[in-house]
């Protein structure tokens, strides 16, 4: 295939974090934007668009270092006369791909006023190389078998890790070259490298971190940012997890005590569900479920833990559901716990993503969390006794042996840039309270909360109110978006048969 290549080159310094670290410095390397026909994903007939590929070092520390390319593609506006000032696209994880999203521009109604630019964070999916772990996804599958003890899980993922390390490390993958510096460092690339001078950010999750550190590192360029269920640098994720997760629980049992239809449906459904979380982890629930891999039946112990995680697993759309389908499950009605569980039977999957997953975690969010605050919250509540709110262990991340992050990397950023942070109200992965104690670091910012809705609102398709309003946004920092769609969003509407 002809490629047609753009590079630029350019001399500067590097900025000292402390003695032992820096910030990668974009102007230390060669970049190129390598122009392709034809992209990962296939693009329905009709939307205009360039595709290729940002090649960038692995490792902007060390000069002799590996050349890596991540998919970008740069989606025409279908307005004849766009705005100058693109949006840069990424979205979470970390290990999510952002490709996906490519063939469905026809709804991304950002298109209507400018370009749309989505690109893949290095170590995706789609990116070269891959940062894949079948080892680990075969792993999880293991450990989450009702047979296998805790310590033969522990011992199932450390392997898995180990010899996910080893295979990348002898593909000359550079482990530690993935992490949120250098992802903020690729975009930063892009945008010179395309000769962009004013552009507006739209992360969801996790890539809000990337939009951090793009704010403070590289702030030049950025018109505004939306920070779609932001994850604050300065939080430690795994020492308040379980505890966010049972506060949005809370949260949406008393909106059902508060609505009269709903209290009178379900009286005292609250105090009625945490007695019996409590009961089921002293004495477990046995559940019966078929292993479709085996054929099968398998018998799980079900604690208040596990349904704990089922809560976490739901949609914005399932919200009005959860005080009928909890007392049901309270009647002896299995279905929705078996469904639940039956997923964790499914043959596992690639591990797409999960190299770079580990890399991120156990460079930058491990290293800052308390052990002790993590032991004391896996048994603080008694509902949920057992679950761990880490997301990787310290065995993992040990063998994992990547280096950990400057100090700098959990300090909040303040900015003066434009910023939306958008919310959803009962979102227990980035609750609203993080968003709310950002929002004083970034002097020009607006905050909004969608009642009853959960984690990524700019995504929530069947309702794109999230989205109108971060384009509205985008037409005008300056303002608070207050669409009349926002304003109309109610309270749930509990389903009570």
């Amino acid at each position: 295939m002809k490629q047609f290549v753009i590079a630029f080159a350019w001399t500067g310094l590097f900025v000292l974090f402390n003695s032992c670290s820096r910030i990668p410095d974009v102007s230390s390397n060669t970049a190129r934007f390598i122009e392709n026909k034809k992209g990962p994903v296939d693009i329905p007939k009709g939307q205009s668009y360039r595709f290729g590929y940002l090649e960038v070092p692995e490792n902007r520390q060390n000069p002799n270092s590996n050349r890596i390319q991540l998919p970008v593609y740069i989606f025409k506006s279908r307005n004849p006369n766009p705005k100058p000032d693109p949006i840069i696209y990424t979205v979470g994880g970390p290990g999510y791909s952002t490709m996906p999203s490519a063939p469905y521009m026809e709804y991304y109604q950002y298109l209507d006023d400018r370009d749309f630019i989505l690109i893949e964070q290095r170590g995706n999916y789609y990116a070269k190389p891959h940062l894949g772990c079948p080892e680990w996804a075969k792993a999880r599958y293991l450990a989450q078998l009702p047979t296998t003890s805790p310590t033969e899980a522990d011992s199932l993922r450390k392997q898995a890790a180990l010899a996910c390390r080893g295979r990348l490390k002898q593909e000359g993958i550079d482990l530690n070259g993935y992490h949120t510096i250098e992802s903020a460092a690729d975009i930063a690339d892009l945008i010179k490298v395309l000769g962009i001078e004013a552009y507006n950010l739209l992360t969801i999750s996790y890539s809000t971190k990337i939009a951090q550190v793009l704010m403070r590192d590289h702030p030049k360029g950025i018109r505004s940012v939306v920070m779609d269920s932001p994850l604050p640098l300065e939080v430690s994720y795994d020492e308040e997890s379980v505890q966010n997760l049972l506060e949005t629980l809370d949260q949406v049992l008393s909106e059902c005590e508060n609505s009269t239809p709903c209290n009178q449906a379900f009286p005292n459904l609250k105090k009625r569900f945490y007695d019996y979380l409590e009961a089921i982890t002293v004495d477990p629930l046995e559940v019966l479920v078929k292993n479709s891999e085996t054929g099968k039946q398998e018998a799980f112990r079900v604690q208040g833990k596990e349904i704990a995680l089922l809560f976490s697993t739901i949609s914005s759309d399932d919200i009005p559901t959860v005080p009928l389908a909890i007392q049901n499950l309270m009647d002896g009605d299995q279905t929705v716990l078996k469904e639940f569980l039956s997923s964790r039977l499914e043959a596992p999957g690639d591990g797409s993503g999960i190299g770079m997953r580990l890399s991120v975690w156990c460079a930058e969010e491990y290293p800052f969390a308390s052990q002790q605050t993590i032991k004391e919250e896996t048994n603080r509540y008694p509902i949920t006794k057992g679950l761990s709110p880490e997301t990787y262990s310290a065995t993992v991340c040990n063998t994992w042996k990547v280096n950990m992050q400057p100090a700098t990397e959990n300090v909040a950023i303040t900015s003066d840039i434009p910023v939306l942070l958008m919310s959803g109200e009962f979102d227990s992965d980035t609750p609203p309270k993080w968003a709310s104690q950002m929002r004083p670091n970034f002097s020009n910012s607006f905050h909004l909360v969608f009642p009853g809705w959960r984690h990524t609102v700019t995504t929530y398709w069947s309702k794109p109110c999230g989205m109108e309003s971060a384009n509205a946004f985008f037409n005008d920092p300056s303002s608070e978006p207050r669409l009349d769609c926002f304003t109309k969003i109610k309270a749930p509407n509990f389903q009570l048969q």
